[in-house]
């Protein structure tokens, strides 16, 4: 499937540079000293974590339903995107606290151009994976795309606030760098933070959200055949749903009409909302109330001149 193979070519290129990242901002932020530079190779490190858990649970998530898991395996992409979360917020905490005892210790380090040169490459790297994963993101509405390409923007602002601090060290503020830090793992734990909610919420089976029911709702009952809707239920699979619901039809109705109906709302749901991989509808019958047809006039007695 090509949407599972495009995961698959991201995630690839988001370990590879990330790779060639880490080395770069490992090697100069442990010859300077400089603790943004290492917060951000610290970054790069989860990335590739990121990246790796991308690939597999995209694998997983692209096989399709068998005896044992009979709306496929959808949920894997769920599951491995909480798991990139939490190692995502374990980091942050660390460089965070590095980075405060930094700025409380007052360290200082030495600014070499290679700082600058770093910086530049990893903003012009991120900002090519960032653009390459959201349009991905943008074709297939996938949580561990946006998990990818939402970290590989922040990348590109990060590394831009660790430009910043280099520059600043460059002119003495060394102080500034402590800070840079601190912001790297902020913005890294608010990011875990999010992801793991949407992992969390998709695993415990959250509901379809109001405006996407009440839209479904609203089709469903546009149509004059339907009297009557009740027992809505939605449940995720994957980045999908599979709903199911119960409408009320006229009940002079034969059983093959009546499921016509159900078949052609099946249809019409699944090319109106992408989002829903599978539509089951119950039929009921109901009475229908009819306007009686008025008798014509058997009154024979004319008016006679």
């Amino acid at each position: 499937m090509e949407k599972f193979r495009a995961i698959s070519r991201a995630s690839i290129l988001g370990v590879l540079g990330n790779v060639f990242l880490l080395f770069m901002k490992g090697l100069v932020g442990l010859l300077t000293g400089s603790q943004a530079m290492i917060a951000d190779a610290f970054n790069s490190a989860g990335d590739i974590f990121s990246s790796i858990m991308t690939f597999l649970g995209n694998r997983i998530a692209s096989k399709p339903s068998d005896e044992d898991h009979h709306l496929g395996h959808g949920k894997a992409e769920y599951i491995y995107s909480l798991l990139i979360s939490i190692a995502m917020g374990f980091m942050a905490l660390q460089v965070f606290g590095s980075s405060l005892q930094s700025l409380l210790e007052g360290k200082r380090y030495s600014f070499t151009p290679w700082l600058v040169v770093v910086c530049l490459a990893t903003i012009v790297i991120k900002l090519l994976l960032y653009l390459y994963t959201h349009a991905l993101n943008k074709k297939y509405k996938n949580l561990l795309l946006e998990a990818n390409s939402k970290d590989h923007r922040n990348d590109c602002v990060l590394t831009f606030l660790n430009l910043i601090a280099c520059l600043f060290s460059f002119a003495g503020l060394f102080f500034v760098d402590g800070l840079v830090g601190m912001i790297f793992a902020g913005w890294i734990l608010l990011s875990a933070i999010k992801i793991f909610k949407e992992s969390y919420d998709v695993l415990m089976d959250r509901a379809l959200d109001e405006e996407e029911r009440e839209k479904v709702i609203s089709l469903v009952t546009s149509h004059k055949e339907v009297r009557g809707i009740q027992h809505f239920n939605a449940t995720p699979v994957g980045y999908q749903y599979q709903i199911s619901f119960t409408i009320y039809v006229d009940g002079t109705l034969s059983t093959f009409e009546s499921h016509e109906i159900a078949n052609h709302l099946e249809k019409e749901i699944g090319k109106t909302f992408p989002e829903i991989y599978l539509t089951v509808i119950h039929v009921n019958p109901c009475e229908v109330k009819r306007e009686k047809k008025k008798k014509p006039s058997t009154n024979t007695n004319k008016k006679k001149n």
